[in-house]
């Protein structure tokens, strides 16, 4: 159950990461959209490695749970200033239209990668990620 749940997180990530934030980048309020994309660029990576180091444990040992729960507390943070920090500021700068194209590339990303097919993960450095995503 934790490595579909694993995949699903690292998908997650990976999506919002191709689709979300580059937009967020390019029509938010530069200065605030910098600020979130960065602190969402590192919560991924601290999924991500709360993730790895739960694959270098026996499932069920003391390691793997202190891994597991990690994961649980970055990711539950990161969905909470998503909701409350990113989304309101995607909001006041998406149109309708926008919103139902994002969707469509949402669904369609996910389509092209079932289980992540083709899709490698790695964390990102979150400078960069915003140098070439803006």
């Amino acid at each position: 159950m934790w490595e579909a749940l694993a995949l699903h997180l690292e998908i997650h990530a990976e999506a919002e990461e191709r689709i979300l934030y580059p937009h967020l980048l390019k029509r938010g309020s530069a200065e605030t959209a910098e600020e979130e994309t960065d602190d969402a660029i590192r919560d991924h990576n601290k999924i991500r490695d709360a993730i790895e180091a739960a694959k270098g444990h026996q499932a069920g040992s003391d390691g793997w749970w202190k891994a597991v729960w990690q994961a649980r507390t970055e990711n539950s943070e990161h969905l909470t200033e998503e909701e409350d920090e990113v989304l309101p500021d995607f909001r006041k700068h998406a149109d309708m239209q926008l919103r139902v194209d994002l969707g469509a590339q949402w669904l369609t990303f996910y389509g092209e990668h079932p289980s992540g097919k083709g899709l490698t993960f790695h964390d990102k450095d979150p400078q960069r990620y915003i140098q070439e995503n803006s």
